[in-house]
């Protein structure tokens, strides 16, 4: 997936190896110029969590977006999680479109392997 122009990662690292990972995809959208971005994976080591690793890579990824000129970011997260959800609405996300009350909803449906 990294080796296209759709797709990037951010990482981190504590001079030991790797902490952390972000890994975005971007796709075409008819409702703006630029991609629209999702964030597909956000990865802290279980140790370091708390520890501002998470924010540093969503403040690097939303900085990266801004080059790309990406002018939205979709992140799907479980209604129960609600620990991660805190953590993206205290970087900006909501569930709703601002100024509304209309909540935003993934659906979802696992299509048959094909042969």
């Amino acid at each position: 997936m990294l080796a296209g122009d759709q797709c990037f990662a951010i990482v981190a690292g504590n001079g030991r190896g790797l902490v952390g990972h972000a890994l975005v995809t971007l796709r075409p959208t008819i409702y703006f110029d630029g991609p629209l971005a999702v964030l597909d994976e956000l990865y802290v080591q279980p140790a370091l969590r708390g520890r501002s690793v998470g924010s540093a890579l969503v403040n690097c990824l939303l900085q990266e977006l801004a080059l790309r000129g990406s002018l939205e970011l979709h992140i799907n997260v479980d209604e129960d999680d609600t620990a991660t959800r805190r953590f993206y609405e205290r970087h900006g996300s909501a569930n709703n479109f601002q100024g509304s009350g209309w909540r935003m909803l993934l659906y979802y449906q696992q299509l048959p392997p094909t042969k």
